[in-house]
């Protein structure tokens, strides 16, 4: 597992996670009328800032801008090994764990919470 999916799991929670979409097996030829595939399952948002928000020591951090913040407050080690290995996932190879680089971190990871179904302030994306 990952450090983006570690995030992602601190956040969304276990029960949250989307389900594995699993291949079917091929219809037997015996199979007269064709089944109709089953509709997707709504995806429902989490909303990442009230549940920051709500963990022990939020009002302590400033997680909403600062990915250091954010890995501590979800009980993460925020060293510079795990930040590069984040940025790696996210697709950035050239971290050197710069205040920039920290920032792109983690408006990086709020865009990548979001397209996972993540309710995220466009203000820590942006």
């Amino acid at each position: 597992m990952g450090i983006f999916s570690s995030i992602r799991n601190a956040i969304f929670g276990e029960k949250d996670r989307k389900p594995e979409v699993k291949a079917e097996p091929a219809p037997s030829p015996v199979t007269a009328v064709p089944e109709r595939p089953a509709a997707p399952a709504a995806i429902s948002e989490v909303d990442v800032e009230a549940r920051l928000a709500a963990m022990e020591g939020a009002d302590q951090l400033n997680w909403r801008s600062s990915i250091v913040d954010l890995f501590k407050l979800i009980g993460l080690d925020p060293s510079y090994a795990n930040r590069q290995e984040l940025a790696e996932e996210l697709g950035r190879t050239d971290y050197e764990g710069s205040a920039e680089d920290n920032i792109w971190l983690h408006r990086a990871t709020m865009q990548e919470l979001a397209r996972n179904g993540g309710k995220v302030p466009a203000e820590m994306m942006n």
